[in-house]
């Protein structure tokens, strides 16, 4: 195995600014962009939640990238501004043209283009699928996500074994190296992963987990 290599601040500001520039989703110009022991730091404003978004995942997939502090503000151009029942009609038939998400369930309040969703689902990605729907409309200025995960049948043992043999099966470097515990539904993850692709695989193996209510991820970041 080679030795690993820990990029500078300013190697990962360099690499960073380059991945939101090859983004196209993403406005350069209107980030800014800090970085301190491999923690970086977005601000600006952008036009869109989903530009906000698009940000934040463009940094995290940075090799050498800590941690993402997001300080984005979101200020809709008059222009595309629409009024808070618009937004609340676009979320609804955005959330009902969605074939993962369990739309007779779910209820939002949008006020002055916040949204906040709300209601109970039975898997953790039905929660995540719902906010994904709904953060890229005209007009969303922020994503609440109020909605609630209860298991039809939360079974502990099973929950860890199936989050485990998930992680076996996509070959993770560090798979043996994660923990899983698992408590009434919720699940704590811990130990190293070496890229913001590797966490999300990880993550993706818990919420994807049918028993899993709640995941709290508490692993860490060690670059290569």
């Amino acid at each position: 195995m080679s030795q690993a290599i820990k990029k500078s601040d300013t190697q990962i500001h360099h690499d960073v600014l380059e991945e939101l520039k090859w983004d196209s989703r993403v406005d350069e110009t209107e980030v800014g962009l800090q970085v301190a022991g491999g923690v970086v730091t977005l601000t600006g404003t952008v036009t869109s939640w989903a530009k906000r978004v698009a940000a934040q995942e463009a940094a995290r997939r940075v090799i050498g990238v800590l941690d993402v502090a997001n300080d984005i503000k979101v200020k809709v151009p008059g222009g595309l501004a629409r009024t808070d029942t618009e937004i609340a009609q676009a979320v609804r038939q955005a959330l009902e043209w969605d074939v993962f998400v369990p739309s007779e369930k779910i209820t939002s309040t949008v006020t002055d283009g916040w949204v906040t969703l709300e209601g109970p689902v039975e898997r953790w990605s039905q929660r995540d699928d719902a906010e994904r729907a709904v953060r890229n409309l005209t007009g969303v200025k922020m994503v609440v996500n109020k909605i609630t995960v209860t298991p039809a049948k939360p079974v502990t043992g099973d929950v860890r074994k199936a989050i485990e043999q998930a992680l076996e099966r996509r070959a993770e470097r560090e798979a043996r190296q994660i923990g899983v515990d698992v408590r009434d539904g919720t699940v704590t993850l811990t130990g190293p992963v070496h890229s913001w692709a590797e966490r999300k695989s990880v993550l993706a193996a818990a919420r994807f987990t049918p028993g899993v209510r709640a995941v709290e991820d508490r692993l860490r970041t060690e670059p290569v």
